[in-house]
C-alpha cells in the first residue's frame, strides 16, 4: 500500500479511536479524476486491519459512495427536451443528484453514528449503491450494519460551498480533500473513457471529459467550503 494511504489511515485510526461518540464519520471529496475513490478504497481496506485503541478491538470500517444517489435514469427521461439531453451529458453534475434525498441520509447517517446498540438506536441503515451495469442507483443495497466503527463517505460535493450540499460538512466528524491538477485528472479521465471502450480515441475521451467532468472539476477547485477541511491529500500522478 502506498505510504500515503497508511499515513492517513493512521490518522483516521487515531482519530477513531479517541472519538467520544460510538461511531466515526469521514468524508473524503475531490475532482472528478483526482483519486478519491481509489484513496477511500485503500484506506478503509488498511482501518480493518487496524485496532482501536480505546477498545483493542479492530475496527470495522465501511465505505459509501454519493454516487448511489445519482438521479435515476427514469427521471432523467421524464424531462422535456432539450433538458433531458443535456441531462445525459451533464450527468455526474450537481444537479443531475438528489441532493436533498443525500442531506437527508447524511442526517440520519449522523444520528446512528451518535447513537449505540445498546440504546436500541442502533440498528441497521441501509443506503443506496449505484449499478454501472445498469446505469442506475440501487435502493437499500448498502447495509451499515451496528458493528461499523468507521463510515467513510466518498464523493465530489461532500465539500462543496453550494446550496443542498453546504450542510454536509457538518454531519461528518473528519473532512479530506484531496487536491489535483486539473489537467492531470483530464488526462486521467480521458484515459479512462479510452481504455473502458467508452471511447475510440484519446481526442474523443478529451471531448468527453471538457463536456462534464472538467467543468465539474473547475466548479469544485473554486466552490470547496475550505474552512470546513481538515486534511489535504496531493493527488499525485501513478499514486492516486
Amino acid at each position: 500500500m502506498d505510504p500515503s494511504y497508511t499515513a492517513l489511515a493512521t490518522l483516521l485510526s487515531t482519530n477513531a479511536s479517541s472519538h467520544p461518540k460510538p461511531r466515526y464519520l469521514i468524508a473524503i471529496a475531490g475532482a472528478p479524476g483526482s483519486g478519491k475513490t481509489t484513496l477511500a478504497t485503500a484506506v478503509v481496506a488498511r482501518l480493518n486491519t487496524m485496532k482501536n485503541t480505546s477498545t483493542q478491538k479492530n475496527h470495522v470500517a465501511l465505505l459509501m459512495s454519493m454516487d448511489g444517489f445519482h438521479l435515476p435514469r427514469s427521471t432523467l427521461d421524464a424531462l422535456p427536451s432539450p433538458q433531458r439531453e443535456e441531462a445525459y451529458i451533464r450527468r455526474g453534475a450537481p444537479w443531475t443528484f438528489d441532493a436533498e434525498g443525500f442531506g437527508a441520509f447524511m442526517r440520519r447517517l449522523r444520528g446512528w453514528a451518535d447513537s449505540s446498540a445498546e440504546d436500541g438506536e442502533g440498528g441497521i441503515l441501509y443506503g443506496p449503491t449505484f449499478s454501472h451495469a445498469t446505469k442506475d442507483p440501487v435502493p437499500d443495497s448498502l447495509a451499515v450494519t451496528p458493528e461499523t466503527t468507521v463510515v467513510i463517505v466518498e464523493g465530489n460535493y461532500l465539500l462543496l460551498d453550494e446550496d443542498g450540499w453546504r450542510e454536509i460538512p457538518s454531519l461528518v466528524d473528519y473532512r479530506v480533500f484531496v487536491d489535483v491538477d486539473l489537467q492531470e485528472a483530464r488526462g486521467r479521465l480521458a484515459r479512462r473513457h479510452l481504455n473502458a471502450g467508452i471511447e475510440g480515441s484519446i481526442e474523443d475521451g478529451l471531448k468527453r471529459v471538457d463536456a462534464n467532468d472538467y467543468v465539474n472539476g473547475v466548479m469544485i477547485r473554486d466552490r470547496v467550503k475550505w474552512e470546513g477541511v481538515d486534511f489535504v491529500v496531493k493527488s499525485v500522478a501513478d499514486v492516486l
